[in-house]
């Protein structure tokens, strides 16, 4: 079997997965009772092997057990920082009063500061950081240590891990604050297209819904105003309306439902809005619906074939082209035409293709589809290009399933 290779089978680097641990919160470690007695080991092999080298003040067997019982401590510095360091300077102070090798506590004392400084207040930080190197430069004096370079060493070490500790956690704070920033963003994202789907659902439904209803109330009134009396034939046309209406707004559902998954530009527009769209792309309108209802699903439509297209003309033909927008009504069809006089550039080779890289002509043809119409597009034969929409003005679904909600 042929195993994928390149960079998307390669794990995290070195680099990154440092970052991700500096920048994880201590409480969200997978295993944090195993990663600190990993720590721990650590620590304690690096002090050991620091000690022992030491040949001039190698720890006896007393030393030996303070240093170890330091190192035990840090398997709890997660949970209780303060009471770790506390154990651990009771354990170095007698260390290092009896002369033991001072730098193999170092190791064990940078990662108890650390862990104070990364999870505490910074005044909390200056004030330990202050008593731990008072106390550990005391102990060296006691010991006759009184060279200042291994005094400045011994603090510079001790302070290097508090600056780290202080860094680490403002960055651990940064990162927390920006993804809660990001949460509530994302949170508002989705709460706005909550309320822009109820509003466009509302504005697309509620006629139809209200027409069902008064059509159903005359209905029952023809069946149980005069039974002896009945007519039929106003029944019949009751029920058909209602039947017709039902499709529409089953249409329009649908339609609703797949322009909701690509629009994000706010509610659903129509034909009203046009007159603003052609005035701010300086293009010629003409709209002729002779007085017939267009469907909102329908309108929504032509709106946004109409909008890609001067997108499209403005992106290929350049500013100075005049385009020519015309809606007209004819019989039980809207005809949507937008013709510019700019170069002629090449055509869509069909339905799957786009002469652009954005929504193009292929997305226009999804649109026009959606409420059961067709669009085609081509170079103009005076010049330019062309884009025609014949769209029903009776919404009819476009196949026999139930409806779904898109993704």
């Amino acid at each position: 079997m042929n195993r994928p290779t390149g960079e998307a089978t390669r794990g995290p680097r070195p680099g990154e997965r440092l970052t991700h641990l500096l920048h994880r919160d201590p409480g969200l470690a997978a295993h944090p009772l195993r990663a600190d007695a990993a720590l721990a080991a650590g620590a304690a092999l690096l002090g050991a092997a620091i000690a022992y080298a030491d040949t001039a003040l190698r720890p006896d067997a007393t030393g030996w057990a303070l240093l170890t019982g330091a190192a035990l401590a840090l398997v709890g510095r997660r949970r209780h920082p303060m009471a770790v360091l506390a154990v651990i300077v009771a354990c170095i102070a007698p260390y290092q009063l009896l002369g033991n090798a001072h730098m193999g506590t170092m190791p064990i004392a940078m990662a108890a500061l650390y862990t104070v400084a990364a999870t505490g207040t910074v005044r909390r930080t200056a004030t330990v950081g202050a008593g731990v190197v008072a106390i550990a430069i005391a102990g060296m004096s006691v010991n006759g240590v009184h060279r200042a370079f291994d005094v400045f060493r011994t603090s510079g070490w001790l302070v290097a891990a508090l600056v780290l500790g202080v860094a680490v956690h403002n960055s651990r704070a940064y990162v927390a604050e920006q993804r809660a920033a990001a949460a509530r963003e994302s949170e508002r994202h989705l709460t706005e297209e909550r309320l822009r789907i109820a509003r466009d659902l509302h504005d697309l439904l509620a006629h139809s819904i209200t027409l069902i209803g008064v059509r159903t109330s005359v209905a029952a009134h023809v069946l149980t105003a005069s039974p002896d009396r009945l007519d039929r034939a106003a029944v019949a046309a009751a029920l058909d309306s209602i039947a017709d209406t039902c499709r529409e707004a089953r249409a329009e559902l649908r339609t609703t439902l797949t322009v909701l998954r690509a629009d994000e530009h706010g509610p659903l527009p129509d034909l009203t809005g046009l007159p603003d769209l052609a005035r701010s792309a300086k293009a010629e309108l003409s709209v002729d619906t002779h007085g017939v209802r267009v469907p909102p699903a329908v309108g929504a439509a032509a709106y946004r074939i109409v909008q890609e297209s001067l997108t499209n003309a403005v992106r290929h033909a350049g500013p100075d082209a005049t385009a020519h927008i015309r809606v007209e009504a004819a019989g039980r069809t809207l005809r949507v035409t937008v013709t510019d006089d700019g170069p002629v550039r090449a055509p869509a080779a069909g339905p799957g293709s786009a002469p652009d890289s954005g929504f193009g002509i292929l997305g226009m043809r999804e649109r026009a589809r959606s409420v059961g119409g067709t669009l085609e597009a081509g170079p103009h034969p005076d010049g330019g290009f062309q884009v025609t929409a014949h769209l029903p003005l009776v919404p009819r679904p476009v196949d026999d399933k139930p409806l779904e909600a898109t993704a």
